[in-house]
Order: structure tokens, then C-alpha cells, then sequence
């Protein structure tokens, strides 16, 4: 099953981009968290560590979402 449009309010919106927000979203806390506890001191580019965060995430909601479509 192909997943459509989002309908937010009159505007179809791409799946993607609502996936992105989520974990645009999720990143920007998880930085906070990772920022206070002091972990950034053992990583070597915390803005690569931060992308590679994000990429991860969003392809975890991807594959999450998407399957939870298909039935």
C-alpha cells in the first residue's frame, strides 16, 4: 500500500516532510539531553554526530510508519 498525502488543514503535505519535522524534532531534544549530561566532550564533531542522529532517526520513523500503513 502506497502512503498519500497528508491532509493538514486543507494542505496536502508530503509524508516525508512531517517525517522530517518528527525527527527534527526528536534530534533537537535528544541534543538538549546529550548537551546537559555533558556528552558532547567525547564526541569528535558534535554537528556530524547531530546529522548522523538525524538521519538515523528519520529513517527509523520511516520504516516504523510506513509498516504500520501497510495492512
Amino acid at each position: 500500500m502506497k502512503m498519500g498525502e497528508i491532509d493538514i488543514h486543507g494542505v496536502l503535505v508530503a509524508p516525508l516532510l512531517v517525517w522530517m519535522a518528527l525527527a527534527f524534532a526528536t534530534t533537537s531534544a535528544l541534543h538538549r539531553l546529550l548537551a546537559r549530561v555533558g556528552f558532547y566532550r567525547l564526541v569528535w564533531h558534535p554537528a556530524l554526530f547531530d546529522l548522523a542522529v538525524f538521519v538515523v532517526l528519520l529513517g527509523g520513523f520511516v520504516v516504523f510508519l510506513q509498516i504500520g500503513t501497510m495492512q
